[in-house]
């Protein structure tokens, strides 16, 4: 029954959130230039006694802070989702200083050679949650359902699975020291290393996730009852204000990796 519940508000929050991004159309033809602020770190909204084995951590990055109505809008949405969570966010630069702080060299060196922002923030999710775990939720997708309810204290790892099958690194729950994200760890270290990839996907992203990890054996769910992605935003006010625009195009022009 909680099942059909949560299909039921993804689909009302789909409605309710298209026509909040078509309103913001008209908001930023009057206010071209008008942006907010997403914090860098923020506490839980209300606290929780409990103490669940995926710690309680919201992660996000971006390649700014200052981003569009629609964009801050499903920022707040999500942080309605998650009241019991601490937030955490890192801009590009915010990256690279945490990764070269609290990674070897090794890993740091490999970093630096991706050139491309969404290739970079694949490496980064899976190295944060390595190091502290929690949650990460892409900046463009938002909550169906209250992620401690989505997110169960006994979970020791969630991952969604997508329509046609096949997991995602959009959403990615997990505790701190995870095997299953070590071996994604290593894929991608080897991918930068050999540098055979033209994709930011087979590279980076979901296909090394799929290569790696067999979904059989881990706790997965469908998306449907987890989270949505372009609802609220899109790529036109995710990426107004860089010139490259997002990783599907920026690899056409661009190599992933810098030699």
């Amino acid at each position: 029954m909680e099942k059909l519940f949560r299909i039921i508000a993804n689909r009302f929050i789909k409605v309710v959130a298209n026509i909040i991004k078509i309103l913001c159309y008209l908001f930023h033809f009057l206010f071209p230039e008008k942006r907010f602020i997403l914090p860098k770190h923020s506490p839980p909204i209300c606290a929780s006694r409990k103490n669940p084995v995926i710690p309680r951590i919201l992660w996000q990055t971006n390649y700014t802070r200052r981003v569009t109505l629609p964009v801050y809008i499903n920022y707040m949405f999500n942080r309605l989702l998650s009241p019991t969570y601490a937030y955490r966010f890192m801009v590009t630069e915010d990256r690279a200083a945490f990764i070269e702080s609290n990674c070897s060299q090794e890993i740091f060196d490999s970093y630096t050679k991706l050139q491309i922002g969404a290739a970079q923030a694949d490496l980064w999710r899976i190295l944060v949650l390595q190091m502290y775990g929690g949650v990460y939720l892409d900046i463009d997708a938002h909550f169906v359902w209250p992620l401690n309810m989505i997110v169960k204290n006994d979970y020791r790892e969630l991952y969604i699975v997508r329509k046609r099958g096949g997991l995602s690194n959009y959403f990615i729950a997990s505790r701190k020291n995870n095997p299953d994200l070590e071996k994604v760890i290593g894929a991608i270290l080897r991918n930068i290393q050999e540098n055979k990839q033209t994709n930011v996907y087979k590279m980076t992203g979901p296909g090394v996730f799929n290569s790696v990890i067999d979904e059989n054996n881990v706790n997965t769910m469908s998306y449907r009852y987890v989270c949505s992605q372009g609802d609220f935003t899109n790529e036109f006010f995710q990426y107004i204000d860089k010139s490259e625009g997002k990783w599907t195009k920026a690899q056409k022009v661009k190599d992933i990796v810098k030699e």
